[in-house]
């Protein structure tokens, strides 16, 4: 009879939640300098916010498809530092460790 050992996703889903989080108010907060004349554009805002809406999407896989959350918290990583001019960074690594884990954690 074989053991199987389930791991728990916990680490991955909390931090993937927490650089969601942080992306979102990021996003936002690029969004509302926008509106003050002090950005270049709204568009890098929205990026982020989606993006990190697809990293809430991929917290709530991490238990199900842990390597299409592993995949899709690094697509979010890659997406957050392009739309966010430097000032996600702590969202990107919160995302890029959450992916970095999820695919390589057994």
């Amino acid at each position: 009879m074989k053991r199987t050992r389930i791991v728990s996703r916990n680490f991955e889903m909390i931090l993937g939640i927490i650089g969601s989080v942080i992306g979102i108010f990021s996003g936002s907060f690029l969004i509302f300098i926008e509106s003050f004349g002090q950005a270049h554009t709204p568009f890098l805002g929205v990026v982020a916010i989606i993006a990190s809406l697809l990293g809430i999407v991929s917290s709530y896989y991490v238990n199900k498809k842990t390597e299409l959350a592993g995949v899709g918290f690094i697509i979010a990583t890659m997406f957050v530092i392009v739309g966010s001019d430097y000032i996600n960074v702590l969202s990107a690594i919160f995302l890029l460790v959450a992916g970095i884990s999820a695919l390589f954690r057994k």
